[in-house]
Parts: C-alpha cells; structure tokens; sequence
C-alpha cells in the first residue's frame, strides 16, 4: 500500500481493492450480509479451487496423484456450475472481485488439462466475464490476448 503496510492473501487484497472504488460496486458494503456472501466465495475460491491446480502445475507432482487433484477440482466447478444456473455473476446480476477471481483460475483449466467443457453455465459465465471491457482490458496487460 502507499504507507508501505502489505497485504498477502488474495480475498484481503481484491477487497481492499474493491473499496477504494466503491463507485465501481466491485463488493457489497461493509458489514452487509452480501459482503459475508462475497466473503464465503472469496474463500471457496481460494480454498477449494485455486489450491486445488497447486499440484497440477508442479511437475513433480506424481501424474496419479495430479489425476485425483483434476476430479476435485472438476468436482468443485461442478458445484460452482449449478450455482450460476440463472444467474447473470457469482452475487447474481452484479460482478464483484469474485468474478474477476473465479475467471482467473478457471483459465488454468486448460494448461493443467482439465476439462470443463461439460459445464455448461460455467462456459456461459466465462464468456460474459470475458466480454467485460475491464477484463479484456486486463487480458491484455497481461499478455493473454493480442
């Protein structure tokens, strides 16, 4: 931060982020029960799913060993699938940092071989995350599109 103070963990600094702009509504408000919401898909992210492609991208990591790893997380974004059935983002209409998080690490699916082609209301969330110019815009800092 500008004082030199750190953040470490990822659910901290996406919501940090999202208040310094709170005009942009990338989380709910502070002690709202739909920060709490945003809280809990914060932490099922990086619990359950971004830990989860550790070992898929550690060559060491023994092929069985990695095959187990793709069926939980395969089995995480199933659960994740049926929660976005109907439902525009993770929160419902509005994105927030746990869109931008969730799209992260769903782009990790294809290098690590894991196929998620299957879930279909997941493909449809990816491609409007995907279309947000925001996004793109980031995308392309980072080198992923041209």
């Amino acid at each position: 931060l500008d004082d030199g103070t750190r953040l470490r963990e990822g659910p901290a600094i996406v919501q940090y982020i999202a208040d310094q702009v709170p005009l942009k509504m990338l989380a709910p408000v502070n002690g709202s029960l739909q920060r709490y919401r945003l809280q809990e898909w914060l932490t099922f992210i990086g619990t359950e799913i971004h830990k989860g492609f550790s070992p898929l991208f550690n060559p060491a990591t023994p092929e069985e060993y990695k095959t187990m790893a793709r069926e939980k997380v395969l089995q995480r974004l199933q659960w994740v699938d049926s929660q976005l059935a109907d439902k525009q983002y993770l929160m419902g209409d509005q994105f927030t940092v746990a869109d931008g998080y969730l799209f992260t690490v769903t782009n990790w699916a294809k290098p690590t071989n894991l196929d998620i082609s299957a879930l279909m209301n997941l493909a449809a969330y990816r491609e409007r995350v995907a279309a947000r110019p925001a996004v793109q815009e980031a995308m392309k800092a980072e080198g992923l599109l041209k």
